[in-house]
């Protein structure tokens, strides 16, 4: 059923006075690379989910008060259990594959990928074809992933409710990869959010969640781009309770654990300023950022009452990424939010990526986390505990 856009909590009015909460939105389904709109919502699983599109549809609500005036929408109560891991590599044909075809590739992390949303970052495609990227490419900098469509399944039976795929992977097989990654994504009920113009929903408990993945690429919604990300997120914010934006940003390697002022640039790219995007899209409306890109953890700060995940890392890289130190050092994030939006409490579970490339329990995530959040944002950095509880400052 598609509604009108409802009241918001009064703590995010004051947050954001400039976004309005009482306008009508049309869904839109995405389809192969383009954002097919669609005035109505298919459901996906228990709770369902939907692609935002980006033009608005006039809508009708037929509940009037006695005075003539519109009645408003009962506000949703109850928490959001959020989890939400970096980058996800199961391999790449021809021959760096998981046994098995990778029925057992999340069994030893899979109890830790529960909660009503849980994200993760596609970084590859799921295809057979499509020419690569690296056909006519030389530097020894160019890498194409892909496993085959089956491997859907896969991250659908781990309990991931929903993929990123702003990235720099998507395209790796051009047009034909995307449309199979999506093709195999949408055949096991997997929805997917990142591309341009795109917000996915998912309703959990009546509590109506929106997600926006964000990154430097062509065919995403464009992290460099701030107003155009400030205004999607205002977008969003207007038709769901909750926000979380994923961001696919920053440089890469080993050494790149901290958030560096202004923006950062990988091989001549321009990779984003992902501190003041960060900052930009919570003041549009976003409840919780996560990031993902330079392929090690980052730390973790509160603004405006909102966290703020600059990397999650590696969570798995089958036979295709740099492994060891922080390169293996990864996470799983998990946070429980009002419906308003507000903190309700966070732990970091500690992963680390094993020969050749699977995720196990374990590893120095909470003390790597912890340090580089006190070094890079002082005062507004979140408290790491021992154990893995995050809390605000």
């Amino acid at each position: 059923m598609i509604r009108s856009g409802g009241h918001r909590p009064q703590q995010r009015r004051e947050r954001q006075t400039a976004v309005r909460r009482h306008l009508p939105f049309a869904f839109g389904l995405a389809g192969t690379g383009v954002l097919v709109i669609a005035a109505f919502v298919f459901r996906v699983g228990s709770e369902g989910a939907a692609s935002l599109g980006s033009a608005d549809v006039p809508l009708r609500t037929t509940k009037i008060k006695a005075s003539g005036a519109p009645a408003p929408p009962p506000r949703p109560t109850g928490n959001v259990r959020i989890t939400s891991v970096g980058d996800v590599v199961m391999g790449s044909l021809p021959d760096a594959l998981p046994p098995d075809g990778g029925a057992s590739f999340f069994d030893s992390v899979d109890d830790l990928l529960a909660g009503d949303v849980v994200l993760g970052n596609l970084e590859g495609t799921l295809t057979t074809g499509g020419p690569s990227k690296c056909d006519d490419n030389d530097s020894p900098n160019c890498f194409a992933f892909r496993t085959p469509p089956s491997y859907g399944r896969w991250f659908k039976k781990a309990g991931f409710t929903v993929m990123n795929v702003a990235n720099n992977h998507i395209d790796d097989f051009g047009a034909e990869g995307r449309r199979e990654t999506f093709a195999a994504l949408r055949s096991v009920n997997l929805p997917f959010t990142g591309r341009l113009g795109q917000i996915t929903t998912q309703r959990v408990h009546g509590i109506r969640v929106a997600l926006i993945g964000f990154a430097p690429d062509r065919g995403a919604n464009d992290l460099t781009d701030i107003p155009a990300a400030k205004r999607l997120t205002a977008r969003a914010a207007r038709m769901a309770d909750l926000v979380i934006v994923t961001m696919h940003a920053g440089a890469e390697g080993s050494d790149r654990t901290h958030v560096e002022p202004g923006t950062e640039y990988f091989l001549g790219e321009d990779r984003g300023d992902s501190y003041r995007f960060s900052h930009a899209v919570i003041d549009a409306g976003a409840d919780l950022v996560v990031g993902s890109g330079p392929h090690v953890m980052r730390g973790m700060e509160f603004y405006k009452g909102r966290l703020i995940a600059y990397s999650l890392g590696n969570f798995a890289a089958y036979e295709v990424l740099g492994l060891g130190g922080t390169l293996s050092t990864s996470g799983v994030l998990q946070v429980t939010l009002r419906a308003d939006g507000s903190y309700v409490s966070g732990q970091l579970r500690p992963t680390q990526i094993v020969e050749p490339g699977t995720p196990e329990p374990g590893g120095e995530a909470i003390d790597l986390v912890s340090s580089v959040s006190e070094e890079d944002f002082g005062s507004h950095a979140a408290h790491v505990s021992a154990d893995g509880t995050i809390q605000r400052p």
